[in-house]
């Protein structure tokens, strides 16, 4: 007989949330504790490259410089790697994305799936997000859409595709997980946390944190994922097969499996 196909299980989570560290400890606890054969990959290493990213400014909107949005991951190959693993058309090769330089590492670095694995664990912060109707992208969300992209256009587009390609890639998801902050008030204080630490980390290391974004430059940053966070707020919990809700200090305060 066949063996069973592996389950996709999407972890979807904001900035900050702790769903890598959730993913890397159950991928752990599957592997080591249950002998599960299990795996994590992240939607954040199927970004676009640089080159790809700005010629999308050009043609569509300026903001699509800015990994993060809808319209900036490469959904074919997230697509093909996915379905090779839940078909085990092995060795797959699992992309790998470089942040320090806002690039793929290369090809020949990207880590090699070898053996069939049961359960593959999808984390990242739109995982299984849902578009909106186009009414209500008119009213802006915050000072970027109101001041760069006055005619939805960014949005616009970035809302087409979680439409269609997004909603084909999230369709292979068998379980979601979510993991929900009280707010997006709390995303900022939580991607200010993470820099703060960065820079006093670089400041310690190298003596210079200028690198280091400010905390106008992460507060302008984070309303590109604004929208779509919202919404994932508003929608997902309904949909979530096992819902988290964490506090301001990341601590949950209840669950619900269905």
């Amino acid at each position: 007989m066949a063996s069973e196909q592996p389950i996709i299980v999407g972890i979807n989570g904001c900035q900050g949330s702790g769903k890598s560290t959730v993913t890397d400890l159950l991928t752990l606890l599957l592997n080591e504790y249950h002998a599960c054969p299990a795996m994590g990959m992240s939607i954040d290493d199927f970004y676009l490259t640089q080159q790809q990213r700005n010629q999308l400014a050009e043609q569509v909107h300026p903001l699509f410089a800015t990994r993060g949005v809808p319209g900036t991951h490469n959904t074919e190959l997230m697509h093909e790697t996915l379905n090779r693993l839940k078909n085990s058309q092995l060795p797959v090769q699992i992309p790998k994305f470089n942040k320090a330089i806002d690039n793929p590492y290369p090809q020949a670095q990207w880590p090699l799936v070898e053996q069939p694995v049961k359960v593959i664990l999808f984390e990242g912060w739109c995982v299984a997000a849902m578009p909106q109707a186009d009414s209500e992208l008119v009213e802006p969300v915050n000072k970027l859409e109101r001041e760069e992209d006055p005619k939805a256009i960014w949005r616009g587009y970035a809302n087409k595709k979680l439409a269609e390609e997004y909603q084909q890639l999230f369709s292979l998801i068998d379980r979601i997980v979510m993991l929900k902050a009280p707010g997006f008030h709390t995303v900022q204080a939580w991607r200010l946390q993470q820099e703060h630490k960065l820079r006093d980390r670089v400041t310690k290391e190298k003596g210079d944190s200028s690198a280091v974004m400010s905390d106008e430059q992460v507060e302008r940053f984070i309303q590109h994922y604004q929208r779509v966070t919202q919404n994932c707020f508003n929608q997902l919990p309904e949909k979530a097969d096992e819902l988290f809700l964490m506090d301001e200090q990341r601590q949950i305060q209840q669950s619900v499996c269905r």
